[in-house]
């Protein structure tokens, strides 16, 4: 039996009320151990404050000791509020970096997945303005074979994978901008040399998302957090996971944020996150 240690995320939010939810459900499959970390004690519903933010840091180290002593297979974690744990010091952009950190690895990525859209990420949590400068071909790379990775992972043998523009009508031959030309299309090449998967693109941003939900590829590799995730959470946002790629273990998280407002309220839908578990499991 494997087990699957699932962190409380910030106890202000709605994190423990989803996961409680969630394990009462009768939708999680057999054959798994589930441990729930962190003090949900430690937060007054709806007020987070440096108490829940570091409850919420503290399940994180449990499960990376867990991880790292063997005594997990996977890990699902709740949702945080980034700005609270930033204020209390915490290093980095959101927990899909800090995991990478804690296991030293290099070439991790994003990607969300519903069941209508899975998308990977180019670059993750940056400002917008930044977005040009980040981009490169490696990048491109190196999340454009993760994700074909994860596809094969869970059964397709040959992923068509989609890859967006940057620009506008993916640049339209140089009028809106060269990163298409300069950057995505060698980016492309590599991709489809490596034999990982068949890449298509550049591709109109406004366009390939509606062709991916129509089933004509398998998944898109956006060049920026919002221009995947208005999308996906458009059309999957009650049962999108979040997937951390390239780590040693499966990581999953649902796709949603803390939701203070509603916290403690039983208002909170659960199946983000009961998607998040279910696909640990299938990863595991």
């Amino acid at each position: 039996m494997s087990r699957i240690v699932i962190t409380m995320g910030d106890p202000a939010g709605i994190g423990p009320e989803i996961i409680a939810r969630a394990l009462a459900s009768g939708q999680l499959p057999a054959g798994h151990e589930f441990d729930v970390l962190g003090d949900c004690a430690a937060g007054v519903p709806g007020r987070p404050d440096a108490r829940s933010a570091a409850a919420a840091i503290a399940a994180l180290d449990q499960a990376v000791v867990a991880l790292k002593h063997g005594r997990a297979a996977a890990v699902v974690t709740g949702p945080v509020a980034k700005q609270s744990l930033q204020a209390i010091g915490f290093p980095f952009p959101g927990q899909t970096e800090y995991f990478a950190h804690a296991f030293g690895v290099a070439d991790f990525g994003m990607l969300l997945t519903g069941p209508t859209l899975t998308v990977g990420l180019a670059t993750i949590h940056e400002a917008l303005a930044d977005v040009p400068a980040l981009l490169s071909a490696e990048r491109i790379v190196r999340i454009g074979i993760l994700t074909a990775g994860f596809l094969r992972r869970r059964g397709i043998a040959r992923p068509r994978i989609a890859v967006a523009g940057l620009n506008p009508h993916a640049g339209e031959n140089g009028a809106f901008g060269d990163e298409e030309s300069l950057i995505i299309a060698p980016a492309i090449h590599q991709l489809n040399a490596s034999g990982a998967a068949s890449f298509s693109g550049p591709t109109v941003p406004d366009a390939v998302f509606r062709d991916a939900a129509r089933g004509h590829f398998d998944a898109v590799l956006a060049m920026y957090h919002d221009q995947g995730l208005i999308p996906l959470k458009l059309v999957d946002f009650d049962c999108a996971v979040n997937v951390t790629l390239g780590l040693p273990f499966p990581r999953t998280s649902p796709d949603h944020g803390t939701a203070f407002a509603i916290a403690d309220q039983n208002l909170a839908n659960p199946s983000s996150m009961i998607a998040a578990i279910r696909l640990a499991c299938e990863l595991v």
